[in-house]
């Protein structure tokens, strides 16, 4: 017998769902839909499962992640339901229980929790500035040695755990049989929706947005690649420099246009922006601008006069690699990935 959660509506509110118990199960939302299938039906069907309180469906679905929020279902709703915010509210809320910390839904459901996480690393990052006197060859070593394990403890500590737990509430929790061998298989899936996210091209009037979400992802991780494997700020080689430029003012110029967007409202998708909305792509423009700045302030010889400017990128960074990789929005990113690699396992042959 299915279990019921009562207060699972006022829960979805937390995480930024409105109105969707407006619903009256027209079924408009999943016919305007060019993403659903017979197989895979949404949102209508994770509206009802919201409004019944049925949580353990939820947990159990990779619908969810299915859908790329292009905002036809929330246009057309007669009732006003927003089914297109519900679900991209389900996301936040799978994120929360897919972490094993906890920190995830705390920082998602509290905004002056995440600001005051936010003052203690840059009060830790000046703390360490102070330490080494403000040298700046020590603050540039250091700081690309704090990407490094930044990354390799996200990434084993907080994300590999999170991924297992996401296996087994969608996988092994529901008893899908899986062999082996499909897991293998399959694997390609993943890798061609974590750097295409294809998927998103089934979407009617949305190769626009896809091309630009294309694009940030290519630039963010080129300029990850560059700014912690081919150690940008303190490389000499000319294609290094040149191409952390390009991959830097790529970043910064895209995110831009992303947050113009939601401050203009003049889409569905950024009407109903949340603060981890509005974090995840300030943070990333600012990651783009002010590693373009530090870049070009070596390379014009004025950091040395200017070493704020790279107390504020550490800052910046170590933030984003603290609190919205781990914790926020930039998760979605993955998990939308290996919700492809799992519905891909879950498909019968």
């Amino acid at each position: 017998m299915a279990k019921v959660n009562p207060s699972f509506g006022k829960e979805l509110n937390k995480f930024g769902a409105i109105d969707f118990n407006a619903c009256y199960n027209c079924g408009n939302c999943t016919a305007v839909c060019s993403l659903s299938t017979h197989d895979a039906s949404f949102p209508r069907e994770l509206v009802r499962l919201s409004a019944l309180g049925l949580e353990d469906d939820i947990k159990s679905s990779l619908k969810p992640w299915e859908c790329y929020y292009c905002g036809e279902c929330s246009k057309l709703c007669p009732q006003e339901a927003n089914p297109g915010e519900l679900m991209m509210s389900l996301r936040r809320y799978l994120t929360a229980k897919y972490d094993w910390t906890g920190l995830s839904g705390l920082l998602y459901k509290s905004l002056p929790l995440t600001i005051i996480a936010f003052v203690l690393i840059f009060v830790g990052v000046l703390q360490f500035s102070i330490s080494v006197d403000f040298n700046l060859e020590r603050m540039l070593h250091v700081g690309h040695l704090f990407e490094m394990i930044a990354i390799f403890a996200v990434a084993c500590i907080i994300l590999a755990p999170n991924i297992a737990r996401m296996w087994w509430f969608t996988i092994l929790k529901p008893k899908v049989k899986v062999p082996f061998k499909k897991y293998v298989t399959s694997i390609s899936d993943l890798f061609v929706h974590m750097f295409t996210q294809k998927r998103a091209l089934g979407c009617d009037d949305n190769q626009v947005r896809w091309f630009e979400h294309f694009i940030m992802v290519l630039g963010y991780l080129s300029l990850l690649f560059t700014t912690v494997f081919l150690n940008w700020f303190s490389s000499e080689y000319l294609f290094v420099t040149i191409f952390g430029y390009v991959v830097s003012a790529i970043v910064f110029v895209v995110t831009f246009d992303f947050v113009l967007s939601r401050i203009k409202k003049n889409k569905e998708v950024s009407k109903h922006s949340q603060p981890s909305d509005w974090l995840f792509v300030i943070w990333l423009f600012l990651m783009g601008l002010t590693a373009f700045l530090v870049r070009l302030f070596i390379d014009l010889d004025l950091i040395e006069t200017n070493k704020w400017l790279y107390i504020v990128h550490l800052t910046v960074l170590a933030q984003w690699a603290m609190v919205i990789v781990p914790f926020g929005k930039w998760t979605h990113f993955l998990y939308r990935s290996f919700a492809m690699y799992f519905a891909k396992l879950k498909a019968e042959d």
